[in-house]
């Protein structure tokens, strides 16, 4: 006699996290700029529009038309950077550049859906070289990240491949629910910015952190839950869950799109204050 079992487990479920903002307190691309002067990498006057560039960021954020001609500028400035130094630098920094400024209260909800069988994906429109050790410090299941093209001489070709940014991240959504099973209905995701609209759209359980005015706009008349993180922390000190250091070639490969990221924001900021001037 044949039995037939049926299988009435429930559907996986994820957990989409932003990065900047969201999980830690500033961007994770500008504050490698102190690491890059030393390395030799920018002048002194970058390193304070890149200061400038940070509080315009933490104060408000870039809207879509900013991020635009970030992402044109950064690429074209990044054409021809070494990314082997690049990477050196990065690897003897990160741990002192962003484990400090990881937001406690997002620790705590990384650690809530993991003990809730939920995967955790880290969701940045910052590069994939940066994003990709910051997952693993944070003990994400996946990241999805910016990709930039390196030539076979090893350095930028000054090409984007892939763009994580606005619609781009909610089809990212998509694509891993298809392909891990999640059930998006009893998903979760988390962002502070209004362009991630469309993730948090795509989730049943969207929520909005430290949110900028467009997003909390948003949040309001739909009754989503708003969030307020405030308190960073390193996580070594916190969780012993979190003090495992990441991959070193994770760690080396940072620097890519931290260099880039970084280069588009102090051409921002430069923008900003000829504007005002």
């Amino acid at each position: 006699m044949l039995w037939v079992v049926e299988n009435h487990s429930m559907p996986r479920t994820a957990a989409f996290f932003d990065l900047d903002k969201t999980v830690i307190a500033k961007s994770s691309t500008l504050t490698f700029s102190k690491s890059f002067y030393q390395g030799g990498l920018i002048n002194r006057r970058a390193v304070l529009r890149t200061a400038y560039a940070q509080f315009v960021f933490l104060a408000g954020g870039s809207d879509h038309e900013q991020i635009e001609r970030m992402r044109a500028y950064l690429s074209a400035l990044c054409r021809g950077w070494n990314v082997q130094q690049v990477k050196e630098i990065v690897a003897e920094t990160l741990h002192d550049i962003v484990d400090p400024i990881i937001y406690d209260e997002a620790a705590s909800l990384i650690e809530e859906h993991h003990s809730a069988g939920r995967d955790v994906v880290i969701v940045s429109t910052s590069g994939a070289e940066v994003v990709e050790p910051i997952g693993e410090l944070l003990g994400a299941d996946r990241v999805v990240a910016t990709r930039m093209v390196v030539g076979d001489d090893g350095c930028f070709t000054g090409e984007v491949e892939y763009y994580a940014y606005g619609p781009t991240k909610a089809e990212a959504v998509r694509e891993l629910a298809e392909s891990e099973g999640y059930d998006l209905s009893r998903c979760y995701a988390y962002s502070d910015s209004a362009t991630d609209l469309p993730m948090l759209e795509s989730v049943g359980n969207p929520h909005a952190v430290n949110p900028d005015r467009a997003l909390r706009r948003e949040a309001l008349a739909r009754e989503w839950p708003i969030l307020d993180f405030h308190r960073p922390v390193r996580l070594k000190q916190r969780l012993p869950a979190f003090s495992v250091p990441p991959r070193p070639a994770l760690v080396a490969a940072a620097a890519i799109g931290a260099a880039a990221a970084t280069a588009g924001l102090v051409w921002y900021a430069s923008r900003r204050r000829a504007a005002t001037a």
